[in-house]
């Protein structure tokens, strides 16, 4: 009974994860007609930007300082104390702000998606859109996926700012490290790709967070319990797509030998 329930579990995820890549092409056709509900855009600007951003920059403060903990003693120990600096801006810009943000985006962002739409589904009101002549999609969707795929590098980008300013902190205070060694360092490391890479793997994260919401969203059945259901699978699936697209956006943008110890 229980392989029964959890084959057609599984195959109820695939047709919904194949839903989402339906709507996903979906939207870029409406993009490319031009359709944008400006005020609807705007209005989920703000819920994914300024109301995420204090979670944000918390968790970004903390994971650079934690970060710095770990690796400054090791560092420091081999005689390699004038490059944390340099791991850090590294190891926040490739992976750890991009990833960490999107995460907490599928949590809070995500998660909300999924039950707003859904909730809208089963209570019939965008039956009552299209009986009315307006396309879900163009009102509902593209509001979103534009709200996440803006907004998520900007709060990547603070994120990053926030991280290194918690690692410097520790630095400084509990390892006596220069702020200037440990500044030149993130500066030497940094390149005009890493930032860029971040940028492009945030804006990616947030388009799948927002097409997996809102397929979720629109796929939902079953009353108040099917809602509870679809936020649940859809921050989970949120979550498993963002790590698995990390490794192949990683794959892709920072193949062969680096070059950020060339610098020093």
């Amino acid at each position: 009974m229980n392989q029964t329930t959890s084959k057609s579990s599984l195959g109820e995820w695939s047709q919904r994860l194949l839903a989402a890549i339906f709507l996903g092409g979906q939207v870029l056709v409406h993009l490319l007609r031009g359709k944008i509900h400006r005020r609807n855009t705007l209005q989920q600007m703000a819920a994914v930007g300024p109301d995420s951003l204090f979670i944000a920059l918390l968790t970004a403060i903390f994971v650079g300082a934690v970060f710095t903990i770990q690796v400054a003693r090791e560092f420091i120990n081999f005689g390699a104390g004038n490059i944390i600096g340099g791991v850090l801006s590294v190891a926040l810009t490739r992976e750890l702000s991009p990833v960490l943000t999107a995460v907490i985006l599928a949590g809070r962002v995500g998660s909300a998606f999924a039950a707003e739409i859904g909730t809208m589904r089963v209570t019939e009101q965008i039956d009552a859109m299209l009986m009315l002549k307006t396309d879900p999609i163009d009102y509902l969707v593209i509001p979103r996926v534009l709200a996440c795929c803006l907004m998520l590098p900007i709060l990547t980008l603070l994120s990053l700012v926030t991280g290194m300013f918690g690692g410097l902190i520790i630095a400084t205070n509990i390892y006596n490290l220069s702020d200037t060694v440990f500044l030149d360092s993130a500066r030497n490391f940094l390149g005009i790709w890493d930032i860029v890479s971040a940028m492009i793997k945030a804006c990616c994260f947030g388009i799948l967070i927002a097409v997996i919401g809102c397929s979720w969203g629109l796929t939902t059945t079953g009353g108040a319990k099917g809602v509870g259901q679809s936020t649940t699978t859809a921050v989970v699936t949120a979550l498993l797509i963002i790590f698995v697209s990390n490794f192949f956006l990683s794959w892709l943008m920072f193949q062969g030998t680096g070059s950020a110890f060339l610098g020093m």
